[in-house]
């Protein structure tokens, strides 16, 4: 008999039906994420599925498996933008292990042992494909430039996949390549974090998986605290925060550590940190440089203000703005009334290594 699936056929209508009851009873998670109309679009999918591959057993072609395993990836993820890629993958990926399985155990008698061995192969074929699409996204061209672009992707692609412990050892491994720390926070997880930003924001990944990002890498930083804090005390001062409501803090909390790497005192106190507190602040630790950072254009008005209350009440201290919603203005900081803007971590250090010299 062909192969070409008949969708009257009830002998495969019923392996489709098995393979879609099966997957809600491995996977829970799916009642609470599939209403009624995504749950007959997916019963239709698993038809789809299987005429596919049945197509591809026909002609003995495994890509045209691989090559529709692919495409309905990123079909689900656009339609399904609630889920996040790795998820789509959960699902599939698990759906495509189900539909073998079942196959196996249904299908002898429809399908002959070698026509069931090629449904095996290109069903692994489209696991491997869909796995590998989680990673398979458009990436900016400053993400690209510069050196280390190797660590990055791999690090990014960790994130991407949810390998936790895979991310740490990718940042490990680079220091112990002898990459320099200050490095590694400003070209390599400061360029991810903002790649994942970027992603995010064009709904690429949810805000799920942004979240899981940044604590990940909150934890790799916090794996070198050992070698920042053994360095040298140059009995100098810095207090830093993200001002007014904004909740961003990761670039902020890199630059402090690079300043206590290069031997400083610092003061990370946070985000959203009210004017008055940041003013306390300055009173409680006597700094000799105050850093604010803002990532959100609609938080550089409370900047400013925290600037000018600084100004008021420590006339002395030297204060330094950053972060990426002054890229977005036309040098707004040569309005205000502060002793340097950085766009990086990198250069603040540099900048203050020179100007506290003496």
């Amino acid at each position: 008999m062909s192969l070409l699936m008949n969708y009257d056929d009830q002998r495969f209508t019923k392996i489709a039906q098995l393979v879609f009851e099966e997957q809600f009873r491995r996977d829970p998670g799916l009642e609470s994420q599939m209403d009624e109309r995504r749950k007959k679009l997916m019963y239709d999918d698993v038809v789809y599925n299987l005429s596919y591959l049945l197509t591809a057993v026909y002609f003995s072609d495994g890509k045209i498996f691989e090559e529709y395993a692919r495409w309905l990836y990123e079909l689900l993820c656009n339609l399904m933008k609630d889920l996040d890629r790795d998820r789509v993958m959960e699902i599939m990926t698990g759906h495509y292990r189900i539909m073998s399985e079942i196959l196996a155990s249904q299908a002898p008698g429809i399908l002959t042992g070698e026509e069931l061995e090629k449904a095996a192969e290109y069903l692994e074929l489209a696991i491997e494909a869909t796995t590998g699409a989680v990673t398979e996204v458009d990436l900016s061209t400053s993400f690209q430039e510069e050196e280390y672009f190797d660590i990055r992707k791999a690090y990014l692609d960790a994130l991407l996949r949810s390998r936790t412990k895979t991310a740490h050892e990718i940042i490990r491994d680079a220091r112990k390549q002898g990459v320099p720390l200050e490095h590694i926070y400003e070209k390599i997880l400061k360029k991810v974090m903002h790649e994942i930003g970027e992603l995010w924001h064009r709904s690429v990944i949810t805000v799920d998986k942004e979240h899981y990002a940044t604590s990940v890498t909150q934890t790799v930083m916090s794996g070198f605290y050992d070698e920042i804090f053994e360095k040298p005390r140059k009995n100098r001062t810095l207090v830093a925060c993200a001002v007014g409501s904004e909740l961003h803090e990761m670039g902020i909390r890199m630059l402090s550590d690079m300043f206590e790497y290069q031997g400083w005192d610092t003061f990370y106190l946070g985000a959203a940190l009210p004017e008055q507190a940041v003013l306390e602040a300055i009173g409680e630790h006597a700094p000799d440089l105050v850093a604010l950072s803002v990532t959100m254009p609609p938080y550089l008005a409370a900047c400013e203000g925290v600037v000018k209350a600084i100004r008021a009440a420590y006339p002395g201290v030297k204060i330094a703005v950053g972060g990426q919603a002054f890229v977005t203005t036309d040098e707004l900081w040569k309005k205000w009334d502060i002793d340097f803007y950085s766009p990086s971590a990198e250069k603040l250090v540099r900048w203050a290594h020179n100007a506290f010299a003496a």
